[in-house]
Parts: C-alpha cells; sequence; structure tokens
C-alpha cells in the first residue's frame, strides 16, 4: 500500500476495532475490505488489524481467516463459517494426529468457533500435515475460564474416522502457524503500546511531592525501558516480514512475548496501587498478554527450541536485513 492509502486503512481499522468487537468487528472489516487487502498486501493488512486488536484488547475472527487463507482454504471461508483449531496452549505443532483411520484432536477453539458450522482440522500424517474440514458436531468444546475469558478460547477435542470428513488436503501447516506467530506479534505489540500509554498518562497526572512523577528519574527509567522494549519487538516483526519463515516468524513470536511481559512489569510498577485494581485497565492488557504469549508457542518454548535447532545444526539463522 502507498502510504496515504495505509493512514486511511489504519484509521478505518483503528475506529473498528474501538467501536465493535467480535462479530460486529467482523463484519465492520468486512465493509472496510480487510479481506482484500489480505490478498493483496498481507504484511500490511494483518500489522495494521492485530496492533489495533491489541490496543483497543479487542477480539474478532481474523486469526481464523488468516489462518484459513494460508492453508489454502480462501481469504473469505473463516467469516463464511469456517474456523481453524488452534495447538494447546504453549504449543505451535498440528493439533490432530492420526491413529489408524481415526484422527485424535486436541487444541483450541477462538471465538470464531460460536459463529461456524465447519472446522479446519491440520493433522501430522507420515506423508506430511494434511488438512480435514469436519463439521463441527464431531468435536467437543468447553469455555477456557482461566485468566482472560474475554478472549472466548475454548478447549477443542474428539476424534473422527478420517472418512467422514471432506477429502485430506496437504497443507504446510509450519507457514500457517508462521503466519499466525507474525499476528500474534503485532497484538503483543499493540497490547504493550495500550499498557505503556496508560503508564505515561498516569505519571503526568500523579503529583508527589508538588510535581508529576513522570518528572522522577526511576519513573521516566521504566518508562523508556518499555519503549525500547516496544520498538525493539516492533523492528524485529517488521524485519520477519521481510522473510516470513517459521524461523523468523518463531523469533520474532518469542521476542514480543518477552517484550510485552517486561513492559507490563515497567508499567506496573509506574502506576503502582492503582496498577492492581480492577477498576484500572491495566489487569486486561496483562491477561492477554499473558495468554497471548502462550498462543502458538510460548516465547520460552519457542527460545529453547530455535537454541536447540542452532545447538543441533551447527549453524545460525541468517542475519536479518538492515
Amino acid at each position: 500500500m502507498e502510504r496515504a492509502e495505509r493512514a486511511l486503512f489504519e484509521s478505518g481499522v483503528r475506529h473498528a476495532t474501538e467501536t465493535a468487537v467480535g462479530a460486529a468487528l467482523d463484519t465492520a472489516l468486512d465493509d472496510l475490505g480487510w479481506a482484500d487487502a489480505l490478498e493483496a498486501d498481507r504484511a500490511t493488512a494483518v500489522s495494521v488489524l492485530f496492533e489495533c486488536l491489541g490496543t483497543a484488547h479487542a477480539t474478532s475472527g481474523a486469526l481464523d481467516r488468516l489462518l484459513a487463507a494460508t492453508l489454502g482454504a480462501g481469504a473469505g471461508l473463516a467469516s463464511d463459517g469456517v474456523a481453524v483449531v488452534l495447538p494447546p496452549l504453549r504449543h505451535c505443532e498440528a493439533p490432530g494426529r492420526l491413529d489408524g483411520d481415526w484422527c485424535v484432536v486436541e487444541g483450541l477453539g477462538t471465538a470464531g468457533f460460536d459463529r461456524c458450522a465447519t472446522a479446519l482440522v491440520v493433522a501430522q500424517t507420515p506423508d506430511g500435515a494434511a488438512m480435514f474440514a469436519i463439521d463441527l458436531g464431531l468435536l467437543t468444546r468447553r469455555p477456557v475460564q482461566g485468566l482472560d475469558p474475554a478472549l472466548g478460547l475454548s478447549e477443542v477435542m474428539g476424534e473422527f474416522e478420517t472418512a467422514w470428513a471432506a477429502e485430506p488436503e496437504p497443507v504446510d501447516w509450519g507457514a500457517a502457524a508462521g503466519q499466525g506467530q507474525l499476528a500474534l506479534s503485532s497484538e503483543l505489540v499493540g497490547a504493550g503500546r495500550a499498557m505503556l500509554e496508560l503508564a505515561r498518562a498516569h505519571a503526568l497526572e500523579r503529583v508527589q511531592f508538588d510535581r508529576p512523577i513522570a518528572g522522577f528519574q526511576a519513573v521516566r527509567h521504566r518508562l523508556a525501558e518499555s519503549l525500547v522494549a516496544i520498538e525493539a519487538a516492533a523492528a524485529l516483526l517488521d524485519a520477519a516480514w521481510e522473510d516470513p519463515s517459521p524461523v523468523n516468524a518463531a523469533m520474532a513470536k518469542a521476542f514480543a512475548g518477552r517484550s510485552t511481559r517486561s513492559v507490563a512489569r515497567h508499567c506496573q510498577q509506574v502506576l503502582a496501587g492503582i496498577g492492581f485494581t480492577t477498576e484500572h485497565p491495566l489487569h486486561l492488557f496483562i491477561r492477554r498478554t499473558m495468554v497471548l504469549d502462550q498462543l502458538l508457542g510460548a516465547g520460552s518454548a519457542l527460545t529453547r527450541q530455535l537454541g536447540a535447532d542452532i545447538v543441533g545444526s551447527g549453524t545460525l539463522p541468517p542475519a536479518f536485513p538492515l
């Protein structure tokens, strides 16, 4: 997108995420042409939307649509009644496994499952990953309460005979998971920016010893370190979009999760007592950050796997272009 076109697109997406949620937000995104933008300029469409989702603490079916498009199911299918089963928390492997003629599913579903009739299940087979499109009624769902019930996640379990499903299609699950990791990285960056803004506003308004605490060196250091962490994660994410390989996506996701959790700690310290209350919105972003860090691979697990791969291969990943 050209700069002016991107600014207009970003303005529309930001307004939609600030004024709608769930199905209403998906409808607003369709009206804005987000699905068309996803096909024409995926990096911009994903980065803009998911950062706005993180900043506004909003939910939508965009992750399902992105994964479905990457798996080859078409960019518009998720909004028309198809959702993608995600791996369990902390994991990024395909959520299905074959057991003879049966496929056993253990994973997660997004809030979009409430509006869907068909689920896409990716399972690892001897010939590689394969995608099954099945009736959602074949799976059992249990809402996940936990830290962030507003996110609308649910445990998805069940098994089905592969003959019941449509003909399986070979897919590249690594590429799909990588796209999802980049999207979640943008959402983490957006949540970090929102937390930093809350802390900055508080530091300017809170007065101690007859002056705003924003003038205290310790507070300024916390805010500065938060900004550095956010911009570093955003820079790594931009570089990963230049070469969206599974390794680069995993690095961006791991770093975004660690950076945003660091921002949460600094902002909590700046906000002090008010930041621990449910009346202040900081806790919403901290909860969302902790859950997003676990989706499609926990940051700690991805870091260990990246390290193990480097040790096993004896080579470092290619350097990002600067």
